[in-house]
């Protein structure tokens, strides 16, 4: 199996604390990779190293087989890696499509003197980025709302709504942030379809979360961290039967509700 995304040894301190640690893994076009591990363990960190928000101590991550080590998130999005973000990045004010629209600005050619002008390449581009954002909302459930303010979408349809903004800027790999962070069951089941149906098309998923349902659920590879560093990384079954995992995170709570997965 061909990788997408690879980490070697990714590493950054702050203020003479390590909190990613020599950290590797590896993702494969259309595998959904998990990322779990007790609070302080380092995940968010290594999502903000991987999606260029911090630069590293040391290591390297390499898309498609290209060192892309510390460049920009904008840079990162035109070869094809997006994320969401655990503290939903929402325009409130803004209609679901206009949020999604944001979303294709990569793909836009037209520059801000023709956005003043309004000439008609820009009205052409318009139109196109709302029929990409129209896609993305069917594609996460959300058509039906297209047109309705952000902020009166209930907040699972928001998690999905960020999630559809992810994938207008057609990622080859998505970096999701505790999507189902405050859903409830009806609203987590929704996220885990789309999940599933992103991945069926190719698309990598790079997934921190807390629910260890639908970790257990949905990953084909989990990668647990502890202290920043890796702790242990295998198939879901191994992960959850793992004596360190139990013991450092699971618990013996948490390794019954991963069981009844």
């Amino acid at each position: 199996m061909s990788t997408l995304l690879e980490t070697e040894n990714l590493s950054i301190a702050f203020g003479g604390i390590t909190a990613v640690d020599q950290v590797s893994l590896a993702v494969a076009p259309g595998q959904i990779h998990s990322i779990i591990g007790p609070n302080g363990a380092g995940k968010t960190t290594l999502f903000n190293l991987i999606s260029g928000l911090y630069q590293p101590s040391s290591g390297r991550v390499k898309l498609a087989g290209e060192e892309v080590t510390g460049l920009p998130p904008e840079q990162l999005a035109r070869r094809g890696l997006s994320r969401s973000f655990q503290n939903l990045q929402i325009f409130f004010r803004m209609s679901a499509v206009e949020n999604v629209m944001v979303g294709c600005h990569r793909h836009e050619r037209t520059g801000i003197l023709s956005h003043l002008l309004a000439l008609p390449n820009v009205r052409a581009e318009n139109r196109n980025s709302r029929e990409i954002a129209m896609a993305q909302l069917a594609r996460v459930g959300l058509a039906d709302l297209a047109e309705k303010e952000a902020g009166s979408l209930s907040y699972g349809a928001l998690k999905r709504l960020e999630i559809a903004r992810a994938l207008a800027t057609e990622p080859r790999i998505l970096l999701l942030d505790e999507p189902a962070a405050g859903c409830n069951p009806v609203e987590t089941e929704e996220i885990d379809r789309v999940i599933h149906d992103v991945a069926k098309a190719g698309i990598a998923i790079l997934l921190v979360e807390h629910d260890m349902r639908l970790v257990m659920r949905i990953s084909d590879e989990i990668t647990v961290l502890e202290r920043g560093r890796k702790l242990v990384s295998g198939k879901p079954e191994a992960v959850r039967e793992d004596p360190r995992v139990i013991a450092a995170y699971l618990g013996t709570f948490g390794s019954e509700e991963a069981n009844r997965a």
